[in-house]
């Protein structure tokens, strides 16, 4: 091909990197100027499109540790500790950081207990044992047993027979005679309570006097 034909002039305006010039003609760069027009595209890095990265998720331990301290308030946790007669400012291992109270919150999960029910079961625990448990699994048996008084309890609760109700007044029969008591004892009694067919009738069975009547102001 003759020196200064087109093909002569196109190679050199745009040189494509097998063919570039000089010594490291070979070599293909990662960024040309100009990437080769045959292969524009598979010579073009693409960059990321997505430079936002998601946030790293928190530990584990630590999402627990989390979860227990929003379970159990350092109240209740406290108020536990006391009652086992163990001192916050010097805890033993095996009652620091979120592990122990998770411990806890399974016995008030798990066994049905309320916080007020495990602190009593504590302090009933001290009343045998004169040193402080060695970590909450210590306790565990203590807390079954008490879960297991409230299930017998309630089920004692519901198995107790309803008082039966008090039997019904009986509906007065005998008018007269329960006149002539009211008229005989010193019980008030309105006059205008006992009619005239009421007299008679009590005068006629010798429930009454004339003489009762007429101190009761019955005429």
């Amino acid at each position: 091909m003759a020196a200064g034909s087109h093909a002569d002039v196109g190679s050199e305006a745009l040189p494509c990197p097998d063919f570039g010039h000089g010594e490291d003609a070979g070599a293909v760069s990662d960024f040309p100027d100009e990437p080769c027009p045959e292969n524009a595209e598979s010579r073009v890095r693409i960059s990321d499109t997505n430079p936002v990265r998601e946030p790293l998720r928190k530990p584990v331990k630590e999402e627990e540790g989390a979860q227990a301290r929003a379970a159990i308030s350092d109240e209740v946790f406290g108020e536990l500790l006391a009652a086992l007669g163990l001192d916050p400012a010097a805890l033993p291992g095996w009652w620091q950081g979120w592990p122990p109270r998770l411990h806890v919150q399974r016995w008030r999960h798990e066994l049905g207990l309320t916080e007020a029910e495990i602190i009593e079961t504590a302090e009933a625990s001290r009343q045998e044992h004169p040193e402080p448990p060695d970590g909450p699994k210590a306790l565990d048996r203590a807390m079954q047993r008490a879960a297991q008084r409230k299930v017998e309890d309630a089920g004692r609760k519901r198995r107790t027979p309803k008082t039966p109700p008090a039997p019904a007044a009986k509906p007065i029969t005998d008018l007269p005679a329960f006149y002539a008591d009211l008229v005989n004892s010193d019980r008030y009694s309105p006059v205008s309570a006992i009619s005239n067919t009421m007299r008679d009738a009590m005068l006629a069975r010798g429930l009454v006097t004339a003489e009762r009547l007429r101190e009761r102001g019955v005429r």
